[in-house]
């Protein structure tokens, strides 16, 4: 099988190439250092498998094995891992491969063999049991069978449109299939507001609010000059927001 090889620490790559060069029978076609590099490395190589960490800056591993399930093709992931038996509770709880540090070859051979595909509530259900869930760092948007990772940061709101969802930035905007139940449980009134049942804005972006000519209440966006329609069900919390 052709193999990534994701980790944070070179010495850690090193000890899995030996591993499959002593198994035999496995190609490794490259390597990643973090999640992004892992979902970008992902969609150019088109790996069998990806060996990836779980504890990395930035984006963890979690997070890019979900974004990993997006893809046309997605490939079969084995978590290599550090957690403690207490935590690994819920990968053994949703059936998931995963290797705890350090790895010996005889059960890396068995992974190997035994390896199948994960499925995104699969990943989510162990977020969550984790003991602080970590929201995502970056959306994943498909665009002609490649992957584009926009960071959350960027945003400046979720739009909902029959069954998509635009994502904005400040120069550009993308769909997504997510919902905006899902993306507000998710991030929390910490990063996004909810203003109106089709709209979530980035609470980082909202310049102000202020009433139209026709007296709704509207948002005021830093970096854009779109201004966004606040709800009459959703005007007494916006309101409260902006005096906190």
């Amino acid at each position: 099988m052709r193999v990534l090889i994701v980790d944070d620490e070179k010495l850690a790559r090193e000890r899995l190439r030996e591993l499959l060069n002593e198994i035999g029978g496995h190609n490794v076609v490259g390597e990643a250092m973090n999640g992004n590099e892992a979902v970008e490395r992902s969609a150019e190589l088109n790996p069998d498998v990806v060996l990836m960490d779980i504890r990395m800056p930035g984006m963890d591993g979690l997070e890019a094995a979900m974004h990993l399930m997006g893809m046309e093709n997605p490939p079969k992931v084995i978590f290599t891992t550090a957690y403690d038996q207490h935590a690994l509770h819920a990968f053994e709880v949703n059936a998931v491969d995963y290797l705890l540090k350090p790895i010996r070859k005889d059960r890396l051979a068995g992974a190997l063999d035994k390896a199948k595909k994960l499925t995104l509530q699969q990943l989510k259900d162990i977020n969550e049991a984790q003991e602080s869930p970590r929201a995502r760092t970056h959306i994943s948007v498909h665009l002609r069978g490649n992957i584009r990772l926009v960071p959350v940061k960027d945003v400046l709101y979720f739009m909902a449109d029959s069954k998509y969802v635009t994502v904005r930035t400040p120069a550009e905007e993308h769909l997504i299939e997510d919902s905006l139940v899902n993306l507000e449980k998710e991030f929390g009134e910490r990063m996004f507001l909810r203003i109106h049942r089709n709209a979530l804005v980035a609470t980082d972006y909202i310049k102000g609010i202020e009433k139209s000519s026709g007296g709704n209440w509207q948002v005021a966006l830093k970096g854009s000059d779109k201004k966004l329609d606040v709800s009459r069900r959703h005007a007494a919390a916006v309101r409260r927001w902006a005096r906190r």
